[in-house]
């Protein structure tokens, strides 16, 4: 990439669109303002290399690894175990579009793209590698996301001060999990990537679930390791449930973000934080504009629901995932609307998600004037980088630390 942005195309003019800083902003999002903010984007995925894990996994494995199939008819479609079948379509990207594409490969470069944008530490999650957990075999999965932890220490870890990749762990493999956590934490990962459903696929009582007494073992394991535990969209079950029309749009908000609030749910309702009252947790990419309404519909069901609820908690599920929880949302005007009166500006972490074409990357300044005018500067500054640099331990730069937004 160059080393300036280039002026967007007509499909991404509306990303300029801003209200300005008014003049009670001290600080500024431009990455060459003096005073800029502190700025960690607490979402970014990589750019791995399609034979990541052929050349990782013994050759018994690689039918089933995520790929491409041919139909009779010369149709090509995307194969992955637990997801169905995707028609590739040959869609042209052009201008900016193409420009995300292509970005992100090379870790220095990625720093220099994201310096551009006013970043300065960047939380790291698969991109190809999100099907790694897209399989009913925990073990197999297992497998993938060690090869992909070892990948990602390979390429990001002598960048880790400021480009920070997640180890990924197949929950439902407990004992395998564990060993993964101990063994990541060793390394320096600052943190865990969990599915949002341990079992991958359609709900199934009978499966296991994060909010059972078998996950006791995997918990205090991370209590011990003392990482942030990380919930992605898209981990859970196959998000392209819907086809036809309009389906691009419904599967991405019905059945890839929402689905993001069961872990949250599991985690607060069901005592697992009285047992382990150290655990930090939080949803990745699912935005905020919901979480206040769902912290209050659980402490609701709590209340009103007490001659069914088990067990008894010390407190309400809603004061869990306020002094536990966190969530990433990358444009979120309603989130962030709420966050003060429902007092979770300490919960919110916002991301450019890099280099995906959902996120604001590269015109996040514009995008945070949209949205961040009804915060005051101290509440700017922790949405924007000092919540992530507090929960993901960054140091952060001295230029910054004798700011005033520290």
């Amino acid at each position: 990439m160059s080393e300036s942005i280039p002026a967007p195309d007509e499909n991404n003019a509306w990303r300029l669109e801003s209200t300005g800083s008014s003049k009670d902003w001290v600080k500024s999002p431009y990455p060459d303002a003096a005073n800029k903010y502190y700025m960690v984007s607490a979402d970014g995925h990589v750019q791995e290399p399609k034979d990541l894990w052929k050349v990782r996994l013994p050759e018994t494995y690689w039918s089933r690894l995520p790929g491409v199939t041919v139909d009779d008819k010369g149709d090509q479609f995307q194969k992955t175990e637990g997801f169905r079948p995707l028609k590739i379509r040959n869609i042209k990207f052009e201008g900016e579009d193409a420009l995300r594409n292509a970005s992100g490969r090379d870790p220095a470069q990625r720093a220099a793209d994201l310096a551009l944008d006013g970043v300065d530490a960047e939380i790291l999650f698969p991109n190809l590698g999100l099907t790694i957990w897209a399989t009913p075999d925990a073990e197999f999965s297992q497998m993938m996301c060690r090869a992909w932890n070892d990948w990602a220490w390979e390429t990001y870890g002598p960048y880790n001060h400021v480009l920070s990749p997640m180890a990924c762990v197949a929950a439902a493999d407990i004992e395998g999990a564990i060993a993964e956590i101990e063994r990541c934490a060793k390394l320096g990962f600052r943190g865990l990537s969990l599915p949002c459903k341990p079992v991958w696929g359609s709900p199934n009582h009978e499966d296991l679930n994060y909010n059972l007494p078998e996950f006791d073992p995997l918990w205090a394991c991370i209590q011990d390791v003392d990482l942030p535990m990380t919930f992605h969209v898209s981990t859970g079950r196959d998000p392209r449930t819907s086809r036809g029309n309009g389906g691009a749009v419904i599967n991405y908000a019905v059945h890839s973000l929402a689905p993001t609030m069961e872990p949250i749910a599991n985690l607060c309702a069901s005592g697992v934080l009285d047992r382990f009252p150290k655990l930090m947790f939080g949803t990745i990419e699912a935005g905020i504009g919901w979480v206040a309404w769902a912290l209050q519909a659980l402490d609701e069901a709590y209340k009103k629901h007490h001659m069914w609820r088990r067990p008894k908690l010390d407190r309400l599920p809603s004061e869990y995932f306020k002094t536990n929880g966190f969530a990433s949302f990358q444009e979120d005007k309603v989130g962030l609307d709420l966050a003060r009166e429902y007092g979770l500006v300490d919960n919110f972490l916002w991301a450019n998600d890099f280099p995906h074409h959902e996120g604001t990357w590269p015109h996040s300044a514009q995008a945070i004037e949209r949205t961040m005018a009804m915060l005051n500067e101290e509440e700017r500054a922790k949405v924007l980088g000092l919540n992530s640099a507090r929960i993901f331990k960054f140091d952060i730069p001295e230029r910054y630390a004798q700011s005033s937004n520290t």
